[in-house]
């Protein structure tokens, strides 16, 4: 750790392309929801028995809403001027928007709405091969949380920070990533490789512990690389072990309420000794 150096710009100084990026940003956000809104009265329309839940649309527009508190000012130039930003970036950007959308259940949406040789294709993809190996729960977990590894404990963090188009791969990688955990561990969507819930529960615990070790190194200085202020490390990191508790247990929550307990079979009912003698 760099307890003098601070290579971050201040928020004034940011050279983010004016006002472009912003409205770039917010620009793609309003038409991710424009075409959620859309395809949810399609699917009103077409089954209005069946129609869409209100509150699957709801969390997707509160994902967004939270991808737009992230992204835009004045969170957006803070974190580039401050560690502190950037772990409050990550932590929306990469856990809480995550379940949102998660939650809004994207992918079904397009399953009821696609045309039937489309959304044929779309469940072939989610039955390959590859989609099975990307929503493994060891695979989300380690692009997920198992990242942080390197991206804090090596100089990658700092080279990706002092350029711009590195922290909108950094934006990139946490937003994909959190997706992915989410969906693998309690996405409403159809997930053919996903296993049960206690594994699930597992890998949701490496996590948290993952989570707490990393953030517990990051407070203490012990082999992080992160040139910024002590105040700054320390804060970043108590936001990641606090933040990424409360993230972790929406989570488990949201796991817990998809759980269904397997019923089992009903045994048959014994024949009473009046029905046998009335047989009789």
């Amino acid at each position: 750790m760099d307890h003098d150096s601070h290579h971050h710009r201040a928020p004034g100084d940011m050279a983010y392309g004016d006002l472009l990026a912003p409205v770039l940003t917010a620009a793609v956000l309003l038409l991710c929801l424009a075409c959620y809104l859309r395809l949810a009265h399609r699917a009103r329309r077409r089954n209005p028995a069946l129609g869409w839940s209100g509150r699957r649309a709801a969390s997707f527009t509160a994902g967004l809403a939270l991808l737009g508190a992230a992204l835009l000012p004045p969170l957006a130039p803070f974190a580039h001027a401050d560690f502190r930003g950037h772990m409050l970036q990550h932590l929306l950007i990469g856990m809480y928007a995550p379940l949102a959308l998660v939650l809004g259940a994207p992918v079904t949406l397009l399953l009821r709405t696609l045309p039937a040789p489309r959304a044929r294709k779309l469940t072939a993809a989610l039955h390959s091969r590859p989609a099975r190996g990307l929503a493994h729960p060891a695979t989300a977990w380690l692009l997920s949380t198992g990242s942080l590894v390197p991206l804090y404990f090596t100089p990658l963090y700092d080279t990706l920070a002092s350029r711009p188009p590195g922290h909108w791969l950094l934006h990139l990688h946490f937003l994909a990533a959190g997706c992915l955990f989410a969906y693998v561990i309690a996405g409403p969507d159809p997930a053919p490789a996903r296993p049960g819930v206690r594994t699930r529960l597992v890998w949701l615990g490496c996590a948290i512990a993952l989570h707490a070790v990393v953030s517990q190194l990051m407070y203490g200085g012990y082999w992080t690389h992160i040139h910024a202020p002590i105040p700054e490390v320390r804060g970043g990191a108590e936001l990641m072990y606090y933040g990424g508790d409360i993230a972790e247990l929406l989570l488990a929550a949201a796991l817990v309420a998809t759980w269904r307990p397997a019923r089992r079979p009903r045994p048959a009912a014994r024949p009473s000794f009046y029905s046998l003698s009335k047989a009789g």
